[in-house]
């Protein structure tokens, strides 16, 4: 198993790490521990760099497969056993992590006021896009989210994180937000996050440590994607 240090300190740019496993044809090898975010839960996975021996490979790709965080890398790639130096490309991450926060935000927010689930949703580099059970959304609904969930931000609520026995955290009211519960039936323990007094849910993703580090939303675009199923495009200014 892989230790997964962005779990517990998601501000980590480099850490070193013994490679564990090389998977040649793949050019991929997977660590010991690791500060790089796999692709998942709509977030993208970070991008950076891995140095060893005096020589340095970028990560082009990290995925979860069968239970193993694969570094895809492009360049050399390191022998079982070594020793190596991961660099995260931060100004990439932290816009991510920004991002992750603020969708955390409007689904806390569109829950509370409207009551209505998530259906889909992904995060890019200060922006995203969310899917609401909605059965209808306009213009002034919008601005009216809008408003609501920068007043949200701009209050300057913690972002911690907890993780807890899956049995406790099922006990935890609408911890799930999405129509689907897309948590793996096998998970024993599962990570909570927290904003504030605003939102409580289930995840594993990278976040900021206080909602003042956002910014301020903009929703750029809304439009139908069925009878009860409505897209929000956003940007972070």
């Amino acid at each position: 198993m892989t230790e997964l240090l962005y779990l517990e300190d998601s501000y980590l740019k480099e850490f070193t790490a013994d490679v564990i496993e090389v998977f040649v044809e793949e050019n991929a090898i997977v660590l010991d521990q690791t500060a790089f975010y796999p692709t998942g839960g709509g977030q993208p996975c970070d991008l950076g760099e891995i140095e060893f021996k005096g020589k340095a490979s970028n990560v082009i790709k990290v995925k979860k497969i069968d239970g193993k965080i694969l570094h895809f890398l492009e360049g050399d790639l390191p022998d079982a056993g070594t020793k190596i130096l991961g660099k995260i490309d931060w100004e990439r991450r932290y816009k991510l992590m920004r991002t992750h926060t603020s969708m955390h935000s409007i689904s806390a927010v569109v829950w509370r006021d409207y009551h209505a689930k998530v259906t889909g949703g992904n995060i890019e580099p200060l922006a995203g896009r969310l899917d609401f059970e909605f059965e209808k959304l306009n213009a002034e609904m919008t601005s009216e989210i809008e408003d609501k969930v920068n007043a949200e931000i701009h209050r300057g609520l913690d972002v911690t994180s907890e993780t807890l026995p899956r049995i406790e955290a099922e006990k935890i009211p609408d911890l799930i937000r999405t129509k689907i519960n897309l948590l793996p039936p096998n998970l024993t323990e599962i990570r909570i996050v927290k904003i504030g007094d605003l939102d409580l849910q289930a995840d594993g993703g990278t976040h900021v440590k206080n909602t003042s580090e956002i910014g301020t939303i903009k929703i750029v675009g809304y439009k139908s994607k069925g009878r009860i199923n409505k897209r929000i495009k956003i940007e972070i200014v």
